[in-house]
């Protein structure tokens, strides 16, 4: 074994996984390559091919470069508790009314799992992947930092990772900006490689039409939900939809009818089949209930703690004030939000470190009066 450890990399065939391989293997580490097929779109009735991590082709270029470096790879099939856990998720969320972030779920419940568990089988010190970010410590508790590219930076996705999986990770591309690291794999021979595309699409929706893909998740769906009413901030029926599940929070265009002015869903009612439409201030909010925390930098949150909350994917944040309630944290936005949608992941900054997230249970506007 090498002096340096051995490393189980995660490699979906793609730029970003393939150069952390490349550059562990060139820093010394015993390299070995794992691919996970969590999906198979071809049996889902989707009609786009199926792209990305989980495709075939993708897969085979894993498989190759791993042999091209000499070192060996591994395809592991999780579509099983892939689908069990995160697609079961995604739908029963919609079906609540909710906004889930399947990519959240996957990374810290379903791939790191079984990283870790294939890494004990296999002796690896270390796991590996192609995430920009990074890993610290403050205390002796690790935490996630943002990577030095503002525009490739994971760190939104990673909140959910325990100290145990960020003990024994390694980010390697934390450090680089992404045009970076498409020359170092020209530098290391790969240049088709280093022009490869990036997929941003939900792996298993990979047309981005999550409609489409609860109707054939949930074939009797679309007759159980129709005929749903629209109704404004007042409660007046003003329209009817085909069913809730098919809206989110800020949605705008695709209400399939027109009301003289944009409108904005601002609330989702399951249990009535009902949508609530508003003008865009409606969607503001100046607070917020996070419920399921994974608290990475404290081991509670010290009372009354400033941060910076991001509410979605490339949000760019709001300082906030935060008070930990148990397993909830209250959060009090210090200058307006909109567009808080309950599921969606809410993540807790101190600058560039991730202090740690949790899920939107409810936005509110709380009098400042």
């Amino acid at each position: 074994m090498s002096k340096k450890g051995r490393v189980l990399v995660a490699m979906s065939g793609g730029i970003d996984s393939t150069v952390t391989a490349m550059m562990l293997h060139e820093q010394g580490y015993e390299i070995i390559g794992i691919t996970m097929k969590t999906w198979d779109y071809a049996g889902s009735g989707g009609s786009k091919k199926e792209t990305g991590c989980c495709s075939l082709d993708s897969i085979n270029d894993a498989r190759e470069i791993s042999v091209d470096m000499g070192f060996p790879h591994f395809i592991i099939d999780i579509r099983e508790e892939f689908g069990d856990y995160v697609i079961d998720n995604f739908v029963d969320e919609y079906l609540s009314g909710r906004t889930p972030n399947p990519c959240v779920l996957c990374n810290t419940h379903i791939k790191w799992s079984a990283l870790l568990k294939r890494a004990d089988a296999m002796d690896c010190e270390f796991i590996a992947t192609g995430h920009y970010a990074k890993i610290a410590d403050h205390n002796g508790r690790k935490f996630i930092k943002k990577s030095k590219d503002p525009i490739k930076d994971q760190s939104y996705v990673l909140w959910g990772l325990s100290q145990e999986c960020m003990e024994r990770s390694l980010f390697p591309l934390g450090p680089y900006n992404k045009s970076e690291v498409r020359q170092m794999a020209a530098d290391f021979g790969y240049t088709e490689l280093s022009k490869k595309g990036e997929s941003y699409e939900i792996c298993f929706v990979p047309d981005n039409d999550y409609r489409a893909f609860l109707d054939r998740r949930v074939p009797e769906l679309a007759n159980q939900v129709a005929g749903g009413d629209f109704v404004d901030i007042s409660g007046n029926i003003i329209g009817s939809h085909r069913g809730y599940p098919y809206f989110t929070i800020g949605q705008r265009k695709g209400l399939g009818q027109a009301f003289g002015k944009p409108m904005y869903v601002t609330e989702i009612k399951p249990d009535s089949n009902t949508v609530v439409l508003g003008d865009v201030d409606d969607l503001i909010r100046n607070g917020m209930t996070v419920g399921g925390i994974n608290i990475m930098k404290y081991e509670t949150l010290p009372a009354d703690l400033e941060a910076t909350t991001m509410v979605r994917y490339n949000d760019p944040g709001t300082l906030s004030v935060l008070n930990q309630q148990h397993d909830e944290v209250q959060v009090e936005f210090l200058a307006n939000v909109r567009g808080v949608a309950p599921g969606q992941s809410a993540v807790f900054y101190d600058g560039e470190d991730v202090i740690g997230g949790g899920i939107i249970k409810s936005g509110f506007m709380k009098s400042t009066h």
